[in-house]
């Protein structure tokens, strides 16, 4: 087949480039209106860092995996369209700050309306509410000029800075289509893509609802557990319980398991809040106020966390960091990747901006375009200082946060941290460490990297 994806961001490029890696009998063309996005694809510099994406690229690139501005030519040879373009929470209208805004989907069902040629299968890939593929269907088929259009849903289950290995060994694949022949025989096409390399066992196949709905539900039931643990990170530290000796205990329980029970400064990425809203705005469309109440106390604990964080770093240093250098060690949302959306690192920062700190930040992937962007800094204002190592981000510094857990941070010297910084004194679940003795009894790998 000719598969094209629309959309060249977090999560067409990466499976787009899986797919013509692993399915070599399929052209793969990914496009976008993004120049500069698409140039930087046919680059050796990627628009994106993810671990491996380079060499799966390279692998296909200019073979059988295309990248280009040529939207229409691209939908109009494709027998297969992936939609995978941004869905952001709305910021305008009804459902403001909670539903999300498919302005681009509509478009995008549109132009394949108005220059698809045949008969095709139209992929949402994009993360959507449940019954979108419904509107879709009805843009098409309004324009179908004798053409056949099938609807599948394939949401993503990708964790930025793993997506390479977890579209490569993925827990499942899910497609959604109609139950109708057609639909089904559409299904099939896109089993068999992904079957070239997934085990049968691991793709499941559902109706079109219940596949919108499951990626909506599998994030919040993740920012759930991130969510019910930092709600209890609170309570340890008011009563002198270890929160990870509580997580341990808790995640051995075969019913809870382990994974997500990390206490950290909060959940960020492009997904977890924006699903979440999401959530909250359909149950209250469809009537259920009690379960939107429900799921957007997640939301509220998740930025409680955050808020709560700034609050104890201005409390620690005498209830001000006025003109006080706050040392800044990671800005991406997670290690490996150069994503910042909803970043814990930029609330705290604005936090103790406001508080009148100035901040210097060290990430090695984000670059001080990005975080200046993030935080609504002027390239002039003083309040940020991006540093090129963490040494540098450090040099008497009042205070040194971790809020991105980097693999080259365990590898810092903390003792010249220490002798560096201006009076210094160390954080650690509630408790002050001020002296360097009692923070090698801890260890740099228990010491939290997300929490203080």
């Amino acid at each position: 087949m000719k598969i094209c994806c629309i959309g060249a961001g977090y999560v067409g490029g990466p499976t787009m480039a899986m797919i013509a890696h692993k399915s070599v009998d399929h052209t793969v063309t990914v496009v976008d209106l993004n120049k500069a996005r698409i140039d930087a694809w046919n680059s050796e510099s990627l628009p994106i860092f993810e671990p491996g994406l380079d060499t799966i690229v390279q692998a296909s690139r200019g073979k059988n995996l295309f990248f280009s501005t040529d939207v229409e030519g691209s939908i109009r040879d494709a027998d297969m369209i992936f939609i995978s373009v941004n869905t952001p929470t709305k910021t305008y209208g009804s459902g403001s700050g909670r539903a999300a805004d498919l302005r681009y989907i509509e478009k995008c069902a549109r132009q394949i309306a108005e220059v698809s040629e045949g008969d095709t299968i139209v992929v949402e890939k994009s993360t959507l509410p449940v019954r979108t593929a419904e509107s879709v269907k009805r843009i098409l088929e309004s324009n179908s000029k004798g053409r056949q259009f099938q609807i599948l849903s394939n949401p993503e289950f990708l964790a930025e800075g793993t997506a390479v290995q977890d579209l490569e060994a993925p827990d499942r694949v899910l497609i959604g289509g109609s139950q109708c022949p057609e639909g089904l025989a559409a299904i099939q096409k896109l089993v068999d893509v992904y079957a070239s390399w997934v085990p049968r066992e691991k793709i499941i196949t559902t109706n079109l609802w219940s596949s919108e709905l499951s990626k909506l539900t599998a994030n919040a039931f993740l920012a759930q557990r991130i969510s019910s643990i930092n709600a209890i990170s609170a309570l340890c530290e008011a009563t002198g319980a270890d929160v990870d000796e509580v997580a341990h205990a808790v995640g051995t329980d075969s019913r809870i398991g382990p994974k997500f029970l990390k206490s950290s400064v909060g959940f960020g990425g492009s997904c977890f809040q924006k699903d979440i809203l999401n959530l909250v705005y359909l149950c209250e469309h469809f009537g259920l106020p009690d379960v939107a109440t429900y799921w957007n106390s997640v939301i509220e604990m998740n930025d409680y966390q955050k808020h709560r964080f700034a609050r104890r770093i201005v409390t620690t240093l005498f209830n001000t960091v006025s003109d006080k250098k706050i040392a800044v060690l990671g800005f991406a949302f997670k290690k490996d990747t150069n994503d910042t959306r909803e970043s814990a690192a930029i609330y705290v920062c604005r936090d103790l901006i406001e508080e009148l700190a100035n901040i210097a930040v060290y990430d090695p992937k984000v670059t001080e375009a990005q975080m200046r962007r993030e935080l609504s800094l002027a390239t002039d204002d003083t309040q940020l200082t991006v540093c090129k190592d963490a040494y540098e981000a450090t040099c008497d510094a009042h205070a040194v946060l971790l809020l991105t857990e980097w693999e080259e941070f365990k590898a810092l010297d903390f003792e010249r941290i220490y002798r560096d910084m201006h009076q210094p004194a160390f954080l650690f679940d509630g408790r002050n460490i001020l002296d360097l003795n009692a923070l090698r009894e801890i260890g740099f790998e228990a010491s939290g990297i997300g929490r203080g």
